[in-house]
């Protein structure tokens, strides 16, 4: 586990430049036979050109769980609905109702409603290039797709907006005190048809939607991803489990459809040097004398 934990204790991000040199270094697993797992392992990856998308307009979105607690979604009297579906767009105002939120959890969703009500643009982490965390990696884009590449220790989902990338370490135990990174520690494992991924130690610095709502460095995160309708859909159920944050497990899917005839994009971008929670990561220089 020693090398698991120092590799996972650093930011699961590949520096710019760096990326299309990862992709090429893992590019030889492409179209070669997955690990021994099973007769029934899924191979997400394909060919070289196979791609998953959000397989509907609102993909961005969770989608309700078979039962029990659901994700946040928009309050009924305000649907969420996004560019280029033929309707006037509308920025999200979560339903507080939902009985998952803690009280905190509502005043701080509160007042990024309240900002929507007023006619201001909300946070969406996307737009200011924030990495997405875990779950809200799976809701990041509804228009760009994501990659899988499998080996027999380790699977990485590259999502092509803003590069964003996951590290997934098969059939190993988790650390025993990872330290908060922005994507956490994720292991899995194959169970027949599905990679179930279970993640732990991710900093409190990302939403679990783009609803914002707020999770602590408590939140325990398991995603099984399945193959459906004849492999031309991918489904991940999570479950979602935050005593700091939700007063109760809660579930949620999401659904991407296979893309074929599609080549990895490399599509970099710097984060904006102002986030959600109120500070200049890196403030941009400014000078206090005129140039001329």
């Amino acid at each position: 586990m020693a090398a698991l934990a120092s590799t996972t204790m650093t930011k699961d991000r590949v520096p710019a430049g760096s990326l299309m040199t990862v992709i090429l270094c893992c590019g030889a697993v492409f179209g070669a036979a997955l690990p021994a797992a099973g007769a029934d392992a899924p191979n997400f990856m394909g060919d070289r050109t196979t791609a998953w998308i959000p397989d509907r307009p609102t993909g961005d979105d969770f989608l309700p769980p078979p039962s029990g607690p659901g994700p946040v979604v928009s309050v009924k009297e305000r649907p969420y609905v996004p560019n280029g579906v033929g309707q006037q767009p509308t920025y999200r105002i979560a339903d507080l109702t939902n009985p998952i939120l803690k009280p905190w959890a509502i005043e701080r969703m509160k007042k990024a409603n309240e900002e929507v009500d007023a006619g201001k643009v909300p946070y969406i982490t996307r737009e200011h290039c924030w990495p997405a965390g875990v779950p809200g990696y799976t809701v990041y884009t509804r228009v760009q797709p994501i990659h899988f590449i499998q080996t027999p220790t380790k699977v990485v989902i590259y999502n092509e907006l803003n590069a964003q990338i996951r590290r997934i370490y098969l059939n190993v135990p988790h650390s025993a005190n990872p330290k908060p990174t922005w994507y956490g520690e994720s292991v899995g494992r194959y169970e027949g048809d599905e990679l179930v991924v279970d993640t732990i130690g991710l900093n409190d610095k990302t939403f679990v939607d783009n609803y914002r709502t707020p999770h602590t460095e408590q939140i325990h995160v398991v995603e099984r991803f399945k193959m459906i309708e004849g492999g031309r859909t991918l489904q991940a159920l999570v479950t979602v489990t935050d005593p700091g944050a939700f007063n109760m497990p809660w579930s949620a899917i999401q659904r991407w459809r296979r893309l074929t005839d599609r080549p990895m994009v490399e599509n970099l971008c710097a984060e904006n040097n102002v986030d959600f929670f109120g500070y200049d990561r890196w403030p941009i220089p400014q000078t206090t004398k005129p140039d001329f």
